[in-house]
């Protein structure tokens, strides 16, 4: 992993948003003395601070981001700055815009997974917390109940 590298890929998403370090750091919820160690070179680039950035950013690319493969903004039809989401209007937005995932479309082992979903129903003192799914380009999406 090319630590400088992802570093000048941070900092090229923090200029097209229009953000300061610090009001960067504080949009992706780490502190900013996290922020100024990791653009100094102090610290490497944690999986928890990719995390944040790509949940907090949608159009930043995991690939380009850790790689510089594929390019940034994801949706090339954004041109201007946008400001984050914060939790609230993100819970609120995926809950009006997000359409149920089918869940077995292009699998062979329906049967399994259906028969796994029967049994963790069946074990009813269990509450569902996250779903995350995994698509083949290294995307994914989390869905909380």
């Amino acid at each position: 992993m090319n630590t400088e590298a992802i570093i000048k890929r941070i900092q090229v998403i923090v200029a097209h948003y229009g953000l300061s370090t610090s009001s960067f750091a504080d949009s992706i919820q780490v502190q900013r003395s996290s922020m100024s160690h990791l653009l100094s070179g102090r610290n490497k680039p944690s999986l928890d601070f990719v995390t944040k950035v790509i949940h907090t950013y949608p159009e930043v690319d995991l690939y380009w981001l850790l790689k510089g493969e594929g390019s940034f903004p994801r949706n090339k039809n954004t041109t201007e700055p946008q400001e984050p989401l914060s939790k609230t209007q993100k819970s609120q937005t995926s809950i009006k815009s997000a359409k149920p995932p089918t869940l077995f479309e292009n699998v062979e082992d329906e049967p399994k997974i259906k028969a796994s979903i029967k049994t963790s129903k069946e074990n009813s003192n269990k509450v569902l917390c996250k779903v995350i799914l995994l698509y083949n380009d290294g995307s994914f999406q989390e869905y909380r109940p």
